[in-house]
Order: C-alpha cells, then sequence, then structure tokens
C-alpha cells in the first residue's frame, strides 16, 4: 500500500515533467540496443553535472534570502511611467539570466512583475510584459556559459576560453537588446505610481548568507573557467550550505540532473551504434544550425543541444541554433513554459490569448535573428 503510493507520487512527477521522463526512457530503452557497462558509465559527463548541481544550489540559496525581490523593489521604486516600469521588468530578467539562468530569472520576475502590475492598476500590460519578460530570458540568458543549461554543457565541449564563447553570441544579445527597446519604444507611455507594502529590511543573517553565496558562485565560475577541479568546488559548497541552511539541498532541481543523466547515457549509447551514428552524423553535417533550430522547437533546445553534441564538431553552429532556437513554440525553451504557468494561474481565460501572442512575438524575433545569422553576422 505504502509503495504503491509513493509510485503514484513518481508517475504523477513524471506527468509534470515531460522531458525528464523521456530523457529516462530514451536512456533505459537504449541499453537494450547496447549492453550496459564501463562504457555507458563513462558517457555521463560527471563535470558538467558537478557544476549544473553547484549553480543550482548557489542559486537556490539566493532565492531563499529574498536577495532578487530586493532587488527588485528598488529598481521599481523611483519608476513614474509605463515605460520604465516594462523596461525595467524585461530587463531584470533579460541581464539577471545571464547569471542565474533563465529558469531562476522567470520563476523570480515573472510573479514579481504580475504582482508589480497588479498594484499599479495596470493589468492590460500584464500579457505583453510576462511575453517580453521570457523572450528577454531566452535571449539574454544565452550570452554566458553559465545562462542556461545548453550554454554549459556545450562550453565544456569546446575548445575557446570565455571570450571567444561570448563573442560567438554577442551580437545576437546586442542585437536582442536593440529589438526589446525598439519595441517598448513603440509602445503607448503613461505616467505610473507603485507604492510596495513595506517589508523588513535584511537582517544580519540574511547578509551574512548572501555574502556566503556569493562567494560560493564565485567558485562555481573557476570551476566553469576550468581554474579549480570540480570535486573540490562540489564538496565544499555542499559542506558549507548544509552547514549553513541545509532546506535549500532539499529545495534543488534533481529533475534537471536526472534529465541529463538520461540524455547523456541515450548519446553514449547511440555513438556505440555504427549505423545509428553514421546516419545521424549525415544529418547534422554542415545542416548543425538549421537542424539544432529545427530540433529546438519540437523537443526544446536543452535535449537538443544534448543530442546533437554527440554527432558533430561544429559546436559554434549547434550553439547558435539552439540559442535562437530558444525562440519559436512555447516548448522551443522549457523555461517558456514557467512563465506560462505563472500567467494562467492569474489569468486562466486568457491563457488562448498568451498564446497566441506568445507565439506571434516568438516567430517576429526569431525570424530577425535568423535573417542577421544568414545575412550580417
Amino acid at each position: 500500500m505504502i509503495m504503491m503510493k509513493y509510485i503514484k507520487k513518481l508517475a504523477l512527477y513524471l506527468k509534470k515533467d515531460m522531458v525528464l521522463c523521456i530523457a529516462l526512457i530514451l536512456g533505459f530503452l537504449s541499453c537494450f540496443l547496447v549492453p550496459a557497462g564501463r562504457e555507458t558509465v563513462e558517457s555521463i559527463d560527471v563535470r558538467v553535472l558537478a557544476i549544473l548541481y553547484s549553480l543550482m544550489i548557489v542559486v537556490e540559496g539566493f532565492k531563499g534570502t529574498g536577495l532578487f525581490s530586493i532587488l527588485g523593489e528598488k529598481l521599481l521604486k523611483r519608476t513614474k511611467s509605463t515605460f520604465s516600469l516594462e523596461a525595467s521588468l524585461i530587463f531584470l530578467c533579460f541581464f539577471t539570466s545571464m547569471l542565474i539562468t533563465n529558469d531562476v530569472a522567470l520563476l523570480t520576475f515573472v510573479p514579481f512583475g504580475i504582482l508589480t502590475l497588479q498594484m499599479c492598476k495596470k493589468e492590460d500590460r500584464i500579457c505583453f510584459v510576462v511575453i517580453f519578460q521570457t523572450i528577454a530570458a531566452n535571449l539574454g540568458s544565452m550570452l554566458t556559459p553559465i545562462g542556461n543549461p545548453q550554454n554549459l554543457y556545450l562550453f565544456g565541449c569546446m575548445d575557446c576560453d570565455l571570450w571567444e564563447f561570448m563573442g560567438i553570441l554577442f551580437p545576437y544579445t546586442l542585437l536582442s537588446v536593440l529589438l526589446i527597446l525598439l519595441v517598448l519604444i513603440m509602445r503607448k507611455k503613461e505616467t505610473v505610481q507603485i507604492q510596495f507594502p513595506k517589508r523588513q529590511t535584511m537582517g544580519r543573517e540574511e547578509l551574512h548568507k548572501n555574502l556566503v553565496y556569493f562567494v560560493l558562485f564565485l567558485l562555481c565560475l573557476t570551476v566553469v573557467l576550468h581554474w579549480i577541479s570540480y570535486k573540490i568546488a562540489l564538496g565544499l559548497i555542499i559542506i558549507v550550505v548544509f552547514c549553513l541552511d541545509k532546506r535549500v539541498l532539499l529545495r534543488t532541481d534533481y529533475g534537471l540532473l536526472l534529465t541529463f543523466v538520461g540524455f547523456f547515457v541515450f548519446i553514449g549509447n547511440m555513438q556505440r551504434i555504427p549505423q545509428i551514428n553514421e546516419f545521424l552524423k549525415a544529418v547534422v553535417n554542415q545542416r548543425e544550425f538549421l537542424v539544432a533550430l529545427s530540433a529546438s522547437q519540437v523537443v526544446s533546445n536543452v535535449p537538443a543541444a544534448l543530442l546533437l553534441s554527440g554527432f558533430t564538431d561544429n559546436y559554434k553552429e549547434l550553439i547558435l541554433g539552439v540559442n535562437i532556437g530558444g525562440l519559436g513554440t512555447l516548448i522551443a525553451s522549457m523555461a517558456s513554459l514557467i512563465s506560462y504557468k505563472c500567467y494562467g494561474n492569474s489569468y486562466e481565460k486568457f491563457k488562448k490569448t498568451y498564446l497566441i501572442k506568445f507565439t506571434l512575438w516568438n516567430i517576429a524575433f526569431l525570424a530577425i535573428l535568423v535573417a542577421a545569422k544568414v545575412y550580417i553576422f
């Protein structure tokens, strides 16, 4: 009876996270095609998992102190117009996603943005702002290796330093800023007054925690840049956070780590089957950008990056394909589902309208960035 209860809970969790479910099924079934053994274990990129886990722990710690919401309130306190309000809410997602990932930026600032617009009686602007917070988070996160999971993984595969990596994506990031600003400038402007409810100032304990998390965040960066061993860093982070606030370790998204494990096993097994390996290499060869962009629309950009990386060495085209490919359909970037759920929880009746507008704006940005790649960059 107790066993059935846990099985039902597990089934419900997997249903909520379809990408995790697909990754585990693919990994499991592929082991029937290729006998599991030492090579299967070696196909799991432990370094990437360790860095991802370390970053997730640290960012979860920051969230627990309320730091991001406090920073958002301070930024918006002196806002007097809808232009500066919308720009602040949208670019908060754009720039913070470069450091705390697109998922966390949206989880933090979409509910914050909805609440802010409700408080200043501008609910008619919520749909637009949430859509553009999502676009901004997906596009801003593409600049850095820690902006999203696919970048973290592909940066580890690439033979380049931080500045080379950012140089590949900088033109598209800059164009994205200009496009978002252009859309905001064309919007109707109104005066606005925001009065946030009084909150307690951050105490000494929270300040101490934030300082510790900041040092741990810098430690994560040193691992990404290959300055310190991931084993040492992960061990230190787990010990420090356990002593500081062990609840943070329980709140971390272990589903994402399992998703990576499932895809690593699947890719490794597919590479060991000569016929499949050669076929997929032929499909991807010299079409990395287009295949990555197309695959992202169907399976989302993180799985697309993991799956395709095993069959090409042209990581530059691949990383552009999966990052620009985060635009388009709702599932092109799984982070987009976070915004959709947040909006739907508050405005159930308007979910269809949101989806239509979201798709149209995403297609417009996708078309412009693809055209820029083909004809300019």
